[in-house]
Parts: structure tokens; sequence; C-alpha cells
């Protein structure tokens, strides 16, 4: 490779190449790839990680998920933590989330009705619960 020169044949991705890329830096930067299992396996997913990971920067991520354009988690703002001129997020991505967006399996419709039937689920939980509670108050009741 050449530096300050042409470098012939840049291979960005199966279907874009590049010819005769005209360097003009002494730094290349390469962005990360992560597999679907590597993003998976991770214990946080960054929005620099998620950015590389799809092929954007790290900011239009933070964007996409404070304005909810980008269904791969969670922009939690903290107003109480807020300056004078910064505002203060913080974000969850969720893994499976996050590669189903990149394969294009989940929009945000589709978000909403998963996150709708979470809360059903979660409902129903909450009555079998109370119901157990019940029963056992009953049967501790006729023990004594």
């Amino acid at each position: 490779m050449e530096l300050n020169g042409i470098i012939k044949d840049i291979k960005v991705n199966d279907d874009v190449w590049f010819d005769n890329v005209t360097v003009i830096t002494k730094e290349v930067k390469v962005m990360a790839r992560y597999t679907d299992d590597e993003i998976r396996n991770l214990p946080k997913i960054t929005c620099k990680i998620a950015g590389e990971y799809l092929g954007i920067s790290s900011v239009a991520v933070s964007i996409g998920m404070r304005n909810n354009l980008l269904p791969i988690g969670f922009a939690v703002h903290h107003e109480e933590r807020d300056r004078t001129y910064a505002e203060s997020w913080s974000y969850h991505i969720v893994a499976e989330r996050l590669i189903a967006y990149k394969y294009g399996k989940i929009n945000e419709v589709h978000v909403q009705n998963i996150e709708k039937n979470l809360a059903v689920i979660a409902e129903k939980f909450d009555e079998l619960r109370q119901d157990l509670v019940f029963i056992l108050s009953e049967d501790a009741d006729q023990q004594t």
C-alpha cells in the first residue's frame, strides 16, 4: 500500500468496490466488523459498536434512537443531568433487535407489536402471581 498515492481495488463489501482511490493522509481508518454471534455475546453494545455493525456513524445511531427512528433499543434522556450546552442520554441496545434491523426484519410497527405483547404477558403474569399469593394465603389460613 502506498501512502499519499493511489490504492487500487478496495473492497468495501461483496457489492461495493472502489478502484483507484487517492489517499491523501497517512492514516487510513478501518471500521471494525462484527459478526452476528459477536454482537450477541457482547456484554454491552455501545452506539459506536452498533454504528460499526450497521455501517453508519455512532452519532447517527444515537440521534436515530433519540428520535425513535432506529428501533434497536432504548434511549433515555436524563434531564436532571443536563447542563447548559449538553444533554445527558444513555442507550440500551438490544442485540437481537440490532441484528434483525440490519437484515431488514424489524421495523417500528413490529417493535410496537412486540412491546404490546410483552405488556400483555407481564399483565397476565402479574394476575397469576396475585392468584398464587391469594391461594397460598388461603392455604395458610386453613392450616392455622
